[in-house]
């Protein structure tokens, strides 16, 4: 067992205090000094323009209608030295959630509380992720590590008229380092607990008078550091090895310019670890005497991705007219396999603590193949007069299979079940976008998109042994499955037309304050369920989205201070919810409400305390519920439901969304102690909290995940002006423990939230 996780959590949390206030961040590429923590030599300390591309164009964040969060790669760099993955931005910007049941592979993004909590591969989710301009749609793309990055740009409330289909909650941007002429990068290194090694590095500069490029890599490993009590095939987990890199040439000519990237990345590691019967009945703590560094299971754990893909953004300069043609292909194959029991053995009846389970499963699913293409061609104006306007196409291309399997453990794990399907989707849009100055202090913008979306799913192979519906057959068949299907056809296919629009204001008070109102819709296209052991064949129809937000911008005490803040209400019709488990069926079914709505405000500030102190502080409230009367889901057997029942079915109307917390809040402080020969000694600090969150659509006592509070620090010193770092750093300071999500398959089982990590970085650029 790791020291790290031994020592007393209220010795960490006297030294912060003791320590507070405290922070400042550390270099990142030499020529260019970190833009919140630079050594002020007695001068006023301002906070810099905070340029975004939330409408497609770049701009100044506080001239935006739209309520905009960015972390900058500063703030990345802090946040990921524990070596996490991309779930490290979960909270730390407002009304920002992000959780997985399949650990660093399959990411699940919530904003303002509305996501999706579907496990399957080939489930949609209404946060898009874009990389670099190119959509990832499949939800293992959307786990790509997070390194050598411009800025994130986190766009709540619909942007269906710029960024399309399956964006009514919001968009996640990623924005990587650009190559240029200046040669420079920078190397990374850091060492923790459970022998954990974090490097990062980048390299870039000029090819010729017009040509450049910036290669970039990452890797992070971890030791297991959870052993297995059983012997069974594992004896640890929690460890895992990733790889990941990019390679980008930028052309810049006198009127052309075009940005080509390749980046790749391998994951070889644990799947998400569940845990059985690891909650008190009758209420949400964890069991007595429960060990985090200890399990008991008798399946397979095991997780393996590698994903490729390619992208050229053109650019060309034509006088009063800029046009852009961005293409993109991606493709990904992965296999995760997972003891999802939690334990070991069966009995039929639940047992208190971990290990024993009532049943076993063991399960896997993979992609074998997969293919995305997109391409955008898009035109923007750039008159010097109060009207400008922007226009495209968009196309979008995906193919792949997803297999499914499973296994028996009380057999030593040998196979007893195989599904592949495959899933096709094309998607065509024409959209515009415009702009127009009322007057030197009043701007209205105005978007509109119209979708083609066509999505098609078969069953191409299928067997069973062992379970319904062929119970007492040797082996259950395509055939036999398809005969319970009410036309005997495995295969469905939907076609969608939406309509998306928006339409928002600005006004400018003075220069240093904006008010802004937003109207805006999006859709999320149709999903597709395939038949199996538990359900047949179902569709979820198309979820539309409108949302109201209005706010206010405003830079403070002479630029050193700043305070965006807005309030929102939405309505989501036809919301397309997973009743997942559940004692009658133990399916994953696809569903639509008839509505479910959102309301709340979200706050982001920063300032200057001091020339040499900068404190961050994030919130936001996020009331959403349930609306349809009649909608009911299978509860859990072995937890305690607390929504009327119907024949044994929970009424889910007036229930919050699943891994929706209504209070997000998230705060830094950073201090730095400037030396004459150009270092600084510096200390950061980072917290998060999340309220309570419902795990599943009915409401329960056991899965109701308790509030959260994780904390980082990071101590260390800079030197010859910020080109080199070294610091001692530690992420979950406190060691919190907690369930943050289960599987109710008749027990208690569920899954914690990543330890405690300490460990030393150094950075180095030129």
């Amino acid at each position: 067992m790791p020291l790290a996780r031994k020592l007393p959590r209220h010795a960490l949390t006297v030294a912060i205090a003791l320590m507070l206030p405290a922070q400042v961040a550390f270099a990142q590429d030499a020529q260019t000094p970190p833009a919140q923590a630079q050594a002020t030599n007695g001068k006023s300390t301002t906070l810099e323009t905070i340029e975004v591309t939330a409408q497609r164009k770049v701009e100044n964040l506080q001239d935006v209608p739209v309520s905009v969060t960015t972390l900058n790669a500063e703030q990345l760099d802090v946040l990921g030295s524990g070596g996490n993955d991309v779930r490290f931005l979960s909270g730390r910007v407002p009304s920002l959630n992000i959780e997985s049941s399949f650990g660093r592979a399959f990411p699940r993004f919530y904003i303002r509380g509305y996501g999706n909590t579907d496990f399957r591969l080939n489930a949609s989710q209404p946060v898009s992720l874009v990389y670099d301009e190119v959509v990832q749609e499949n939800p293992i793309l959307k786990g790509f590590p997070v390194f050598d990055l411009d800025r994130v740009e986190v766009l709540r409330g619909p942007q269906g008229s710029l960024f399309g289909r399956n964006t009514p909650a919001g968009v996640v941007k990623f924005e990587s380092a650009r190559p240029s002429q200046d040669f420079g990068g920078y190397g990374k290194l850091g060492i923790g607990s459970d022998n954990m090694v974090n490097f990062e590095g980048a390299v870039g500069g000029g090819l010729s008078e017009n040509w450049s490029a910036r290669a970039s890599a990452l890797f992070q490993r971890r030791d297991d550091w959870v052993t297995n009590t059983y012997p069974g095939p594992n004896d640890g987990f929690e460890g895992y090895d990733e790889s990941a890199g990019r390679v980008q040439f930028l052309y810049e000519g006198e009127s052309f310019e075009a940005l080509l990237n390749a980046h790749a990345r391998h994951l070889n590691g644990t799947a998400r670890l569940f845990r059985a019967n690891i909650i008190k009945p009758g209420t949400n703590d964890l069991v007595d005497g429960f060990d985090e560094d200890k399990v008991s299971v008798d399946g397979l754990n095991h997780s393996e991705l590698d994903s490729q893909g390619a992208s050229a953004r053109l650019t060309w300069d034509i006088g009063d007219y800029k046009l852009y043609s961005i293409t993109g292909y991606e493709s990904v194959e992965t296999y995760s396999r997972g003891d999802i029991d939690g334990g070991f053995g069966a009995v039929f009846l639940p047992v208190s603590g971990p290990g024993v389970i009532p049943f076993a499963s063991e399960t896997a699913d993979g992609i074998p193949e997969h293919s995305q293409w997109t391409q955008e061609f898009r035109i923007e104006s750039d008159f010097d007069s109060a009207w400008n306007w922007q226009a495209g196409l968009f196309y979008f291309n995906e193919d792949y299979d997803v297999e499914s399997f499973s296994y028996d453990s009380l057999a030593g794990g040998i196979q007893d079940g195989y599904e592949r399907v495959n899933q096709t989707n094309d998607s065509w849009a024409v959209f515009a976008a415009t702009t127009w100055d009322v007057n030197d202090a009043f701007q209205l913008r105005a978007g509109v998109r119209y979708t083609w979306d066509d999505k098609g799913l078969n069953v191409e192979e299928y067997w069973q042994t062992g379970f319904a519906p062929c119970v007492l057959a040797q082996k259950c068949t395509i055939q036999q499955l398809a005969a319970l299907e009410p036309d005997g056809d495995l295969a469905e296919s939907t076609e969608d037309k939406k309509f998306s629009w928006d339409l928002s204001a600005t006004y400018e008070i003075n220069d240093d304050v904006n008010l802004y109102g937003r109207v805006a819709t999006g859709y999320r296209g149709s999903s597709i369920q395939a038949a199996g052991a538990f359900n047949g064949m179902s569709i979820a129809g198309p979820e539309t989205s409108t949302s109201y937000e209005a706010g206010i911008k405003a830079d403070l005490w002479d630029k050193r201070a700043r305070i965006n803040a807005g309030v929102f209400y939405y309505e989501v019709k036809d919301q397309q919810l997973t009743a997942v488990g559940g004692e009658t069926g133990n399916a994953n079914i696809l569903l639509n409400a008839d509505k479910s709505t959102g309301q709340g405000f979200e706050v982001d500030f920063q300032a200057y305390l001091m020339d040499d102190l900068l404190l961050t502080l994030g919130s936001s409230y996020n009331d959403t519920e349930i609306k349809d009367p009649d909608l009911t889901v299978a509860p859990c057997a072995a937890c305690t439901v607390t929504d009327p029942l119907i024949a044994g079915a929970a009424l889910i109307d007036g229930n919050v969304l699943p891994q929706a917390p209504k209070w997000n809040h998230n705060l830094t402080v950073r201090w730095g102690i400037p030396m004459d020969n150009g270092g600084e000694f510096y200390a950061y600090t980072d917290w998060v909290y999340r309220s309570e969150v419902n795990f599943f659509l009915y409401d329960s006592i056991e899965f109701t995940g308790k509030s959260l509070v994780e904390g980082g620090l990071r101590l260390g010193y800079t030197w010859d002006y910020g080109k080199y770092d070294v610091a001692l750093f530690g992420r979950n300071i406190t060691d919190e423990v907690q369930v943050v999500g289960g599987i109710d398959f008749n027990n208690l089982t569920g899954f914690i939230n990543e330890p405690r990590t300490i460990g030393v970085e150094f950075k180095a650029g030129f």
